[in-house]
């Protein structure tokens, strides 16, 4: 690793409660590579929402399987890592929320919500489980 990169991490619980730790572990990061209150927004909406389906639907809200959120600071870049351990999902099945027949359904948002926010969205099904790679461009 080169001086230029940092590492943050934060292991969670499968628990609702554990939702609430995204902010102070944003906050961290925030300060140290000064995002402005747009980026910011991006961040914590998108690895929110990631958060939520690695508890919810990767971990089944089971308490003892962990979720794992790693950042990476790259030069210009902030790349969120979010690991979980369940079987994963197929990206490409996920529904359109915007779709008329979809508008009331239950799920589909948050992923939208990270397409939307973020200057990419990466899904990878690893031997432990599913990761979520969000990355932020930090020159804009």
């Amino acid at each position: 690793m080169n001086a230029t990169q940092t590492i943050y991490r934060l292991t969670l619980r499968s628990t609702p409660k554990s939702i609430k730790r995204v902010e102070s572990f944003l906050a961290k990061i925030s300060k140290a590579v000064e995002l402005d209150e747009i980026q910011m927004h991006k961040v914590m909406v998108s690895l929110t929402e990631a958060v939520n389906n690695a508890i919810v639907h990767g971990n089944r809200s089971v308490p003892e399987k962990r979720v794992a959120v790693r950042c990476e600071v790259l030069p210009g870049w902030l790349l969120f890592q979010v690991t979980d351990h369940g079987k994963g999902f197929r990206p490409d099945h996920i529904r359109n929320p915007l779709k008329e027949e979809n508008l009331y359904r239950e799920n589909g948002r948050g992923i939208f919500l990270m397409r939307t926010l973020m200057d990419k969205v990466e899904f990878e099904h690893l031997p432990e489980g599913m990761q979520v790679r969000l990355w932020l461009n930090t020159n804009k």
